[in-house]
This record gives C-alpha cells, sequence and structure tokens, in this order.
C-alpha cells in the first residue's frame, strides 16, 4: 500500500520509482512519537526539521494570552508541516498532536538533496504548498461568511476528502478523533453551538458520528449544504504533463 505522502502526491503527478525511494528513505531517517495533545514544536522555538505526518492527526494553533486556542489548519496522514520552515528564526505558531501521531523530521541537508535531484518531487512539493495556501484562504472563507451549519459541514467535507486523497478512508467512513471543543477552537463557535451543529446534522441523516468514526452517507448532499466546491483542493492531476513513464 502506498505511503500517504505518495499516494497524495500522485493525485498531482506520477511519481517514478526513484522519486517513490527518495520519500521513502527521507521519511525514515528521524521519526518521532507523541503523544495526543503533545506539542510537536512550540511557538517561540526555533525550527530545524521539515515535519512530516505518517501517522494521526496534528494541528496548527495559536493561544492568547488569556489562554484562548485557534485552531488554524490540521495536519493529516502525508501532510507537511510546512516546507522551508527552518529558514525562520522562530515559530509564530505550534503544531500540537491531537491523536498519537507518528513524525519522520526532514532536514535541511536531505531536503536540498531531494529537491536538486528530483525535480519531480520539486514540482509536487511546490503544489502541495499551494494547496495549503489555498486551504487556508478557504478557512478564511469559512469563518467570515458561512453560517454556523454550513461552517461545520464544509470543514467535514474538507476532511474526509483530504483523508480519502491519502487513503484514510474506508467507503463513506474515515476516522474522526476531534473534540466538539476542538471543533469549536477551529469554527470559532462555542461548545453549546458545536453540539446543536452536529445534532442537526445528525437528524438530517447528513452525518454519523460514533465512536470517534465519522460517516457521510451522501457526500454529494453534504457538499450541497456546505457551498463545497473541491476545486481549491486540486486534486484533478494537474502537474499530469510531469508524470513519470514508470511506475
Amino acid at each position: 500500500m502506498k505511503r500517504p505522502l505518495i499516494r497524495k502526491l500522485e493525485k498531482f503527478t506520477r511519481l517514478s520509482r526513484a522519486d517513490k525511494e527518495m520519500l521513502v528513505r527521507i521519511a525514515a531517517q528521524r521519526i518521532r512519537r507523541f503523544a495526543a495533545r503533545e506539542d510537536i514544536i512550540h511557538e517561540g522555538e526555533k525550527p530545524e526539521f521539515i515535519n512530516l505526518v505518517s501517522e494521526g492527526w496534528a494541528c496548527r494553533y495559536k493561544t492568547l494570552e488569556d489562554g484562548r486556542r485557534q485552531i488554524i489548519a490540521f495536519f493529516l496522514p502525508g501532510d507537511l508541516c510546512d516546507l522551508n520552515v527552518f529558514i525562520l528564526k522562530e515559530m509564530d505558531h505550534s503544531i500540537g498532536a491531537v491523536t498519537p501521531v507518528v513524525v519522520s523530521e526532514i532536514s535541511r541537508a536531505a531536503f536540498d538533496e531531494m529537491m536538486i535531484g528530483h525535480p519531480r518531487i520539486t514540482q509536487a512539493l511546490w503544489w502541495e504548498s499551494l494547496v495549503a495556501a489555498a486551504i487556508q484562504r478557504e478557512w478564511t472563507v469559512n469563518l467570515g461568511q458561512r453560517d454556523a451549519l454550513e461552517r461545520m459541514a464544509h470543514l467535514l467535507c474538507e476532511l474526509f476528502i483530504r483523508l480519502e486523497a491519502a487513503g484514510c478512508t474506508s467507503d463513506h467512513s474515515c476516522e474522526f478523533p476531534l473534540t466538539q471543543t476542538e471543533l469549536g477552537e477551529t469554527l470559532g463557535m462555542s461548545t453549546v453551538h458545536v453540539n446543536r451543529t452536529l445534532q442537526e446534522l445528525r437528524a438530517s441523516n447528513l452525518i454519523v458520528l460514533k465512536d470517534r468514526t465519522l460517516t457521510i452517507p451522501n457526500l454529494k448532499a453534504l457538499q450541497d449544504i456546505a457551498l463545497f466546491n473541491p476545486n481549491y483542493l486540486h486534486l484533478d492531476r494537474e502537474g499530469s504533463h510531469l508524470d513519470a513513464n514508470e511506475e
């Protein structure tokens, strides 16, 4: 079974065997494990590695001085937590584990070697970085313009489709470890409002949430409620002209 990062990058272009071997090699050089709710890196720390989430869920967040937290991104299996982050003097946000996670730490030397020797990977990672920026723009629209029901439905659609792209779904279901508190911290809603909104989606038979599993019986119906257009995820192989001739 393809590793999540390779599977995701091949939504852009088909990689060669040498490309895949390079990705597997650098991902195996330095592996760390974090418990749920543990920080992978704190705001103010100097970043020394690019973090690749191999297993589990993580998030990017900011915390106000009074303790209030805003989650501003989720990292799923196959996601890189910022390319070239090691050029920064210090982190301006924190990255924390939502679930137990396995992270591959990629050094600058290994990253530079890969970028120089594997131009197809370089192009695919540019695409990955542009998609990450597009997701951030969509989250801004979500918070600023959609109502609570649309906002929740949109997030659920996005997470499901991103997990599907990484090979982490089964039929209409996926792991869904987020608490109502974390959903509120993501969507700018109180826990009471989150609960009420989820109940409305359940009552309309649009979602089933049980035992940390999300099931979406009819994804098109949920997308319609969310005013969801998946074009910002750019999953239609826009780099097909770069395809390797070999698998």
